[in-house]
Order: structure tokens, then C-alpha cells, then sequence
């Protein structure tokens, strides 16, 4: 991966792999789940330390997938079958895995696929039908190399006879490793019953050793999702350009255009829009809401009926009611604002609470910061604020105010009256403007 970062931390939608594989595991309703590491590993169980479900065990040194599950085996339960998954594998299905499930019973299952490149794989070996063991490629012979299914490592197995095949286990191959998979030819020794189950699509097997299988299997992700979008009724300009770093939840009739991005958890109301390029992090978006492009909206709640951007930038805190417009480069932070308010132009609104029917001229900003602490700025309903004002929080303006252009506001303004701070205007007869010298050659 050539990163500083452990693979399994590498993020796939906006998750790390691994938080995906177990999210998988988890599906299963599992007595226990346990995490085989190694080397840097400390980074990985400081990701998770929340995972209170989660147990731990450090395989050093390194010597193979059946040394790994083999460190595991004191944590496993020995009346349940245990299951091994993957960190690098993001992308199995919980409904994959209930299916070998079924199919293993009480003996071993395994899941394989038929890639049409079977190259670097483990091969599966059977005999009138049965399968027989696994041979890995840089042991197999080129009659085996021949042989299109292949292991996915994927494996289902009782616990107690797991433990009793990995503690017989050679390393007498090329790798001079200790393999899982020869535990399959040693179910089949044994007489137990070894069936196999395959995915619905390969990709759910596949692993992420470089940046290159990173982002294929993002793309992967993606066009799952928006495929499934699709077929509930959104309406994606282009399937090939949306990214869902979460859970995306929404109504009838949602339209998204181009490279969106959503993060979190994103609702989406009745008819909501959504325009090219923005950005959508841990929002709710009520019906017949428009957001224009290239809008950033984060930890925030939209009312129905609204008009944002475009080049809005919605932050933390902030909750819009019905029919609010909030316009081209307008930024809205930590506030409150009443139904039928507009900033339709280059303001900022921090730690404010606006009420209803608000004009908000183009150039104002709420002055709310005054080097050490934030202060809150009331505006109460049915005012207009003429362009280029400053309100220098703790400030309130009154219902039915107007504040006309320019003004510093740095008192309370009352009620139902026109407050107006600016200097006196002044022309100066026969003033000259300044002429540049020439400088002599």
C-alpha cells in the first residue's frame, strides 16, 4: 500500500476495511468476534477500542493463515462452528456468509468462486465431484494450475475438530507457512462432509494489497449502491459519479446530479434535489427542499420547501425552518433560522437565532467572535437588514426592525424603527485626485 497506515485502516466509503468485514460478522449474530493481528497492529485495536464485542489476539511471528486462526483458538467457543474472515475483504455479504452457512451443516464449508483469472490462487482439488483439499499455487502442479475454481479463504468449520486439524498442521511447502486451507484435507481424512457455496458476485471476494484494488473496489461499492437507488426510485444523473460514505435514507421522487457526496447519516425528504458537486455530511433534508451545486451542509437539519446555494456552506448546529433561502457564497453556522428568512447573498450567520420573514442583506455578517469567546445574535421576526451590516454579538434587533446599509450594530436596535450607524457623507469640492509623478529618464 506503501503507507504508513495498517491495510486494514485503509477507508472503503468512508469506513475503515476493517469496520466493514465486522459490520459483516456481526450480521451473523455471532457468540464472539475475534481479531487476529500482527505486526503495527496497535494501530488497528486503537481504531476499534470502542468494539466493546471485540477480542484480540497478536499472532507474532507470522507464519501463515492457520498459525493466525491457531493464536484465536483459546477465545473460540467450542459448541458453535467458527467462522474466518478476512480484514483486507471488505466487501462480503452478510447473506454470502449465511448461505455457506447452511450449506456446511455440521461439517466444513467454503466458499469459492471461478475468476476468469485464476492466477495467485488456491485451487480446489476434487474428486468425482467431492472436493479433496486445496493446493496453493506455488505448490500446485501445472495440471492443477489448469483447475478455474478457486479459494476465496473464506471457511467454515466445527471448533473442536478445528482445533484438533490445526494443531496437526505441517509447514512442509514452498512458503515454509503453517495453511489454513490444509485443514480441508483433513475434514476429508476424517470422513467430515467439506461443501462449497459461492458468492452472487466475485467481487465480494476480493482483497486490498494495493491503492489500485483500493479504489476498484470502491467503484465496486458504489455502483451497488446507486444501483440500488436506482431501482427505488432516485434519480441519479449518472450512476458512475455518487458516493456514499454511510447511510443514505430518502423519500419519493429525489433527484441527485453529478459527483454528490454523503456522508453519515443523510435523509432525504419528498422531492428534495440535490445539485452537482455537494457535499452532504449527517444531514436532514425535509420535502421539496433544492439545493443548488457545490453547497457543503454538515450536522445540520433543512425544512421543507427551502433553497440553498449555489456555494452555500450549511455548518454544525445549524437548523433551517420552511422555506428559507440561503444563497451564493452564504455561510451558516451553529443558528437558527424562521421560516420564510433569506440570506441570499454573501453573509455569514454564526450563533444566531433569526426568527421568521428576516431579510438578510448581501455583505453581513454576524460579528460573534470576539477573540476569546462566541456571543449570540438575536434577530427576532420580520426585520430587514440592509447590505454591508456588522451585528457585533451579544446584540439584539427587534421585531419589525430595519438597519440600514452599512450600519455597525454594537446595541440592541429596537423595535418597529430604523437604526442606522454610518459615517456622515461627505463631498469635498474641487478636490483633485493624486496624479503619478514621471520619473525623469
Amino acid at each position: 500500500m506503501n503507507s504508513n497506515l495498517p491495510k486494514v485502516l485503509h477507508r472503503l466509503a468512508g469506513l475503515p476495511l476493517l469496520a466493514h468485514v465486522l459490520a459483516a460478522a456481526r450480521a451473523l449474530k455471532p457468540a464472539r468476534i475475534v481479531v487476529v493481528y500482527g505486526h503495527g497492529g496497535e494501530k488497528v485495536r486503537a481504531q476499534f477500542a470502542a468494539d466493546a464485542d471485540v477480542g484480540w489476539v497478536k499472532q507474532e511471528p507470522q507464519l501463515g493463515t492457520g498459525h493466525a486462526v491457531t493464536q484465536a483458538l483459546p477465545l473460540l467457543d467450542e459448541s458453535r462452528p467458527t467462522l474466518v474472515l478476512y480484514g483486507d475483504v471488505p466487501l462480503i455479504r452478510a447473506a454470502t456468509l449465511l448461505q455457506l452457512l447452511d450449506v456446511a451443516g455440521d461439517g466444513v464449508g467454503l466458499l469459492t468462486v471461478e475468476p476468469d483469472d485464476p492466477e495467485g490462487y488456491g485451487r480446489i482439488v476434487r474428486s468425482r465431484g467431492r472436493v479433496t483439499r486445496i493446493v496453493e499455487e506455488k505448490d500446485a502442479t501445472d495440471k492443477q494450475r489448469a483447475i478455474t475454481e478457486v479459494n476465496t479463504g473464506i471457511i467454515v468449520a466445527p471448533t473442536r475438530k478445528l482445533k484438533a486439524w490445526l494443531g496437526a498442521l505441517k509447514n512442509n511447502n514452498a512458503q515454509k507457512e503453517y495453511y489454513l486451507t490444509d485443514v480441508i484435507a483433513a475434514a476429508v481424512s476424517d470422513k467430515v462432509a467439506v461443501e462449497t457455496a459461492q458468492p452472487a458476485s466475485d467481487w465480494e471476494t476480493l482483497g486490498v494489497n494495493t491503492k489500485t484494488h483500493l479504489a476498484d473496489l470502491e467503484r465496486f461499492y458504489q455502483y451497488e449502491i446507486a444501483s440500488a437507488l436506482l431501482d427505488a426510485g432516485v434519480t441519479l444523473a449518472d450512476p458512475d459519479r455518487i458516493d456514499v460514505r454511510g447511510k443514505l435514507t430518502f423519500g419519493r421522487d429525489v433527484s441527485i446530479d453529478i459527483n454528490c457526496i454523503f456522508e453519515g447519516e443523510v435523509t432525504l425528504g419528498d422531492g428534495v434535489s440535490v445539485g452537482a458537486q455537494c457535499v452532504l455530511k449527517n444531514v436532514r433534508v425535509a420535502a421539496g427542499t433544492r439545493i443548488e451545486p457545490f453547497c457543503h451542509i454538515e450536522d445540520a437539519v433543512i425544512g421543507a420547501n427551502c433553497r440553498l446555494g449555489p456555494y452555500a456552506r450549511i455548518r454544525p448546529g445549524s437548523v433551517l425552518a420552511e422555506d428559507v433561502h440561503i444563497g451564493n457564497f452564504t455561510e451558516v453556522k451553529n443558528s437558527d433560522i424562521g421560516a420564510g428568512s433569506k440570506a441570499n447573498h454573501l453573509a455569514y450567520v454564526g450563533d444566531s437565532s433569526v426568527g421568521r420573514n428576516v431579510n438578510i442583506g448581501a455583505g453581513t455578517i454576524t460579528c460573534n467572535y470576539d477573540g476569546a469567546n462566541k456571543h449570540r445574535t438575536i434577530i427576532e421576526d420580520d426585520v430587514f437588514i440592509g447590505s454591508d451590516t456588522q451585528l457585533v454579538a451579544p446584540v439584539r434587533v427587534g421585531r419589525g426592525a430595519t438597519l440600514g446599509a452599512g450600519t455597525t450594530l454594537t446595541k440592541d436596535a429596537p423595535p418597529g424603527e430604523l437604526t442606522v450607524s454610518r459615517a456622515k457623507q461627505v463631498s469635498i469640492p474641487g478636490w483633485k485626485r493624486p496624479v503619478k509623478v514621471k520619473k525623469p529618464d
